[in-house]
């Protein structure tokens, strides 16, 4: 295993905790039980249980149900809250979360408080599908440009193939699933803009 392998399992490791504290400090804030949350955002409260201990890692799916139901964009919940600092973002500092159901990769490159778009690039691999609920695109706009192999963006029962070097620009929110149907992975970059 190379040296940096292991860096991004740490980073990863940190982001899943980062996560589990996060989720908690935003359920509470707004005085809501695990049980309201639950309802809210149609996750079992076992499962909210699990991943605010730390004994869970949320698919990307289940982390979408959770920050759309808590008015959040996913980079709201996986960025440090104290890292605003200057106007430079260190690669090192840019979050990295791997989905554990399918090995979706994503990195955080940009996502401040103070400034209403978001950029994330994302690996999916091989023959992989996320599926994103409706509720987490309620409150951005968001545009995708894909950077090497194939994506497939279904979104609303209408399914667009997109090559590198192609954008698309997302509409009303829907349920969106990104596939990648080809045998290599795809890279994309993500651009989101808050409401």
């Amino acid at each position: 295993m190379s040296h940096h392998s292991v860096r991004v399992s740490t980073i990863i490791d940190e982001a899943t905790r980062r996560l589990a504290h996060r989720i908690r400090v935003e359920r509470e804030a707004r005085g809501w039980s695990q049980g309201e949350l639950a309802e809210r955002s149609e996750v079992s409260k076992a499962m909210i249980g699990k991943i605010e201990r730390g004994e869970a890692s949320p698919t990307a799916a289940l982390l979408g149900k959770l920050s759309g139901a808590l008015q959040l964009t996913l980079a709201a919940l996986l960025t440090r809250a104290e890292a605003e600092g200057g106007r430079k973002t260190a690669a090192a500092d840019q979050p990295v979360w791997r989905d554990p159901g399918t090995g979706y990769l994503r990195r955080q490159v940009f996502a401040r408080g103070d400034h209403p778009v978001e950029l994330v690039e994302v690996e999916l691999p091989a023959g992989a599908r996320v599926d994103l609920p409706a509720a987490s695109y309620a409150f951005i706009r968001q545009v995708v440009w894909v950077l090497s192999g194939t994506l497939a963006i279904e979104e609303g029962g209408r399914r667009t193939e997109l090559a590198a070097g192609d954008a698309y620009a997302f509409g009303e929110p829907a349920q969106s699933s990104f596939i990648n149907p080809a045998p290599e992975p795809c890279a994309y970059l993500v651009a989101v803009s808050r409401r």
